[in-house]
């Protein structure tokens, strides 16, 4: 499976915050899914329902937790984070993370999604 699908079925399956999370935690690292709870080392980092939808699906095999570089970088841009310390987050340079975001279609607006934000004027 490309690390595009995998990226998107896991967002799918798992919700942005989780899927984040894992890919945060995880990227990069073949991890093995446990079909119970015990010795499950995910369920500190991604919760209880987070973990019972991997095991569901991937329980008992190893998943290749994809970098998902260019989601992590949209979400912490929405989240109002300079390309310097995107950069520092997902291990590149300031540059990379410049060329990153030219190369998308439609290139996030620094802090456009952050639900925390108040909108004083229209």
């Amino acid at each position: 499976m490309s690390d595009d699908r995998l990226t998107m079925e896991l967002q799918n399956l798992l919700g942005e915050p989780a899927f984040l999370a894992l890919v945060a935690a995880f990227g990069g690292t073949r991890l093995f899914i446990p079909a119970t709870d015990r010795e499950n080392q995910l369920l500190p980092v991604l919760g209880r329902v987070a973990v019972d939808q991997l095991a569901g699906r991937y329980g008992r095999s190893y998943l290749r937790v994809p970098l998902a570089r260019e989601a992590r970088a949209r979400h912490y841009r929405a989240a109002g984070m300079s390309n310097a310390e995107i950069a520092r987050k997902l291990g590149l340079t300031e540059t990379g993370i410049d060329k990153m975001f030219r190369r998308m279609g439609d290139r996030p607006a620094k802090g456009s999604v952050d639900p925390r934000q108040l909108f004083l004027f229209d």
